[in-house]
């Protein structure tokens, strides 16, 4: 790669923390297994004047996805799920579900598969305010907030359970739409392995990878490392302390929800080892994670054209299809900057990102802590600037 072109990623950074965009941002990204540029910029905690880090812990949100989706292909291979298995074999709550049309319940006959959930063609809603689903998902969530930090505090398990119990957006497998599915995926997990679905993932993804920064929570002793997390404000960044998705903000305690979808903290560094097992076929560090046969599927799985549609929804899908909670791409000409046929990856809410681009042997990883951030214009611009700077 030519490294002179990309310097100019600094000066994307530089431009995102100058303008206050974020506080602080970080990128990384590496080449046939080898590291070509790690730039950072601005602040983790601009009040205590606590530079970003290539150490500094951030809340993955829905970069979250792809680690879950690993843990399900684990389970895949060892025989212990099938796609086509009904989630309510795992999670009695999903017996009888419905949809409510017109103010009328109708129940639906096919069931919630494990595969509808990995591709997000499951009908289980984020909350939001455009059906019958997301306006009881966001009840849902409401409750899990209110009890977060007591005796009471709802699992993932109790959790999904309920949301099971909710109607659907719409008739399993028709149509594409983003909402809760991996965090029932978390549950199954739990479920099919017998084990917290945060201690399978740390004894069979983050331990072997020597991923020491990701989890669930932040210990105290790390607590100095988090980064904080910022929104727009009338006169520049101002701190944000909600908690979205019943995801806690401080992250310093275990929670008894452990999202599969959104609670996730890591560095750029840990994320970076996730991504190259991927890249690498299912191995990393003379560590095999998952079989390449497995990866293979993981990341070429792809949503029907009934599905797409759902999919192009969405502006900054524009050229991909979607599964096993992840984009794929498949038409590079369609979308809104350079990449690679099959180049994969997710980002989440608050600006983290990650590329996988095998034909190229590419990861592009970036990480910021700002509200309703995921693939943004600077996103493109860094991605551009990669990919121009690669010889072939």
């Amino acid at each position: 790669m030519d490294r002179n072109k990309l310097k100019r990623i600094q000066e994307i950074l530089q431009v995102m923390t100058d303008r206050q965009y974020v506080s602080g941002v970080s990128c990384m990204v590496v080449k046939d297994g080898e590291e070509q540029c790690y730039y950072e910029a601005g602040y983790r905690d601009t009040a205590a004047e606590l530079k970003m880090t290539r150490d500094t812990i951030h809340r993955l949100y829905s970069m979250s996805k792809p680690i879950t989706a690993a843990a399900v292909m684990i389970l895949l291979e060892e025989g212990k799920i099938d796609l086509l298995d009904p989630v309510s074999e795992y999670l009695p709550g999903f017996k009888n579900q419905y949809v409510i049309d017109k103010g009328v319940i109708v129940p639906v006959k096919q069931p919630v598969t494990i595969q509808n959930l990995l591709n997000m063609t499951s009908g289980a809603a984020y909350p939001g305010e455009g059906n019958p689903a997301e306006i009881r998902s966001e009840r849902l969530i409401e409750e899990v907030k209110s009890r977060m930090f007591t005796k009471e505090a709802m699992t993932t398990v109790e959790i999904a359970n309920r949301s099971g119990k909710l109607p659907l957006s719409f008739v399993p497998g028709t149509t594409w739409q983003y909402g809760f599915s991996a965090d029932i995926l978390g549950a199954v997990v739990e479920e099919a392995s017998g084990m917290r679905f945060g201690q399978f993932l740390a004894q069979r993804i983050f331990e072997p990878l020597g991923m020491k920064d990701t989890g669930f929570y932040v210990p105290k002793d790390k607590q100095d490392r988090l980064a904080k997390v910022y929104r727009d404000g009338e006169s520049g960044l101002v701190e944000e302390h909600g908690y979205n998705l019943a995801i806690q903000n401080k992250m310093e305690v275990p929670p008894a929800f452990e999202s599969g979808g959104a609670g996730l903290c890591s560095t750029i560094d840990d994320y970076a080892r996730f991504a190259q097992m991927l890249m690498n076929r299912g191995e990393y560090g003379g560590v095999r994670i998952l079989a390449p046969k497995t990866v293979e599927f993981m990341t070429t799985a792809h949503v029907t054209p009934a599905q797409q549609k759902g999919v192009e929804t969405w502006e900054s899908l524009a050229g991909y299809t979607y599964g096993n909670l992840m984009r794929i791409m498949v038409d590079p000409g369609a979308a809104a900057g350079m990449g690679s046929r099959g180049e994969y990856g997710w980002d989440g809410w608050l600006g983290t990102y990650l590329m996988n681009d095998p034909a190229h042997g590419l990861t592009l990883l970036i990480m910021h802590q700002k509200v309703d951030s995921g693939t943004t214009a600077y996103t493109r611009k860094i991605r551009n600037v990669m990919f121009s700077a690669l010889d072939d």
